[in-house]
């Protein structure tokens, strides 16, 4: 697919800009004049990172295959289309976000909103459908969306589904023993990730996954990855299969690299888009980084919801954690240590045993230890 940046000329930026425009971002092409209207100028850059922002995307101002998916999504308004679950090709979008929404304000179980239009969106819906009197089709047509909108004057937010998600975890109880957790490394194959002086984010993370999966393992904890170090599945690979654990939580491990030699730091991830979120993922993920930080000395770059597609499409709360770059020699050399390692998969032990512990019992961050008996 075509990158688009700043610089760029061509008809495809007129559509970005019409686009752009329609979501209130910039003016439209005829309010440009034609020369103007197919360039990537500073104005489309700011609003493209603008975008970006709002959508928990990499905010680099580049129209790669993300940003252009987020923006066909964005452009879909609850009515524009026939909605239902297709297992081959769901349908995805602003659209099947408010639809999700208006059902979990009144109380139905759609699962994560997330704007995926899934089978428990649709088990949803046909309850709704049955509540009011409709054809229990699973099908979001003209009948549906008018009662719908007439329901809509009468029921007001709350986000209930963020409740319901704080709710499921609890009621697991506050043992590790029979929780199950995805390990995802990132890369693997022929795909190397980030490198520098020897050292892959690939061999990295799947060392690190090794070290965390031992750790789960001696305290209980039935843990997956999601692949070997030989194999390099996709994202929608990944998710799936950590779908199919039907996993409490998901850990996905990466290093980060840059241009400049002087970025540096820890940075952690859960599932957010700017309109909804997954709150025991947020929680989470101030967990994992917060035992992080306090056990090494990582800069901290603390928490962000994103939109990507491991932390959307996964059933589970998920994060991604970016320990690290290798870019940097201070931490490309803590990376290299075995030792360090060790340290972060105890910490991130930490963190999956203090997201099941009821606020009273929740040790300080940087204080629970894995009992000796149980090292390897």
């Amino acid at each position: 697919m075509q990158l688009y940046r700043r610089g760029f000329r061509g008809p495809a930026v007129r559509q970005l800009r019409t686009h752009l425009a329609d979501l209130g971002l910039l003016l439209a092409p005829g309010q440009v004049s034609a020369p103007d209207a197919e360039l990537f100028d500073d104005v489309i850059d700011e609003a493209v990172r603008s975008f970006q922002q709002s959508r928990g995307l990499r905010v680099d101002g580049i129209v790669g295959p993300d940003t252009t998916r987020a923006l066909d999504e964005a452009r879909r308004s609850l009515g524009d289309r026939l909605l239902y679950h297709s297992i081959s090709h769901p349908f995805v979008g602003d659209d099947v976000l408010e639809l999700q929404s208006r059902m979990a304000d009144m109380g139905f179980d759609v699962g994560r909103v997330d704007g995926i239009f899934g089978a428990r969106t649709e088990f949803a819906l046909r309850e709704f459908q049955r509540n009011r009197g409709l054809s229990a089709d699973g099908a979001c047509g003209p009948l549906t969306l008018r009662e719908l909108t007439r329901l809509q004057r009468t029921v007001v937010g709350g986000r209930p589904y963020e409740l319901r998600e704080a709710e499921q975890l609890r009621s697991r109880g506050p043992s590790l023993a029979g929780k199950t957790v995805v390990l995802d490394p990132g890369h693997g194959g022929s795909d190397p990730g980030w490198q520098f002086d020897g050292l892959t984010e690939r061999d990295l993370m799947h060392d690190l996954a090794s070290q965390i999966e031992g750790r789960l393992l001696a305290v209980g904890v039935n843990a997956f990855l999601t692949h070997h170090r030989r194999e390099n599945p996709t994202d929608d690979q990944r998710s799936a299969t950590a779908n199919e654990t039907d996993a409490d939580l998901l850990v996905s491990l990466h290093t980060d690299g840059a241009a400049s030699p002087r970025a540096q730091g820890v940075a952690t991830y859960y599932f957010g888009t700017g309109r909804t979120s997954s709150v025991v993922g947020e929680r989470f993920a101030e967990l994992v980084h917060r035992e992080i930080v306090a056990r090494t000395d990582l800069v901290d770059c603390r928490t962000h919801a994103k939109s990507w597609d491991m932390l959307r499409r996964t059933r589970m709360p998920a994060v991604r954690l970016d320990l690290g770059y290798l870019t940097n020699a201070h931490d490309a050399r803590a990376l290299a240590s075995r030792d360090f390692r060790a340290t972060v998969a105890e910490g991130i032990l930490a963190a999956v045993q203090r997201i099941f512990l009821p606020p009273d019992l929740d040790p300080p961050t940087g204080q629970w230890r894995l009992p000796e008996s149980l090292r390897g």
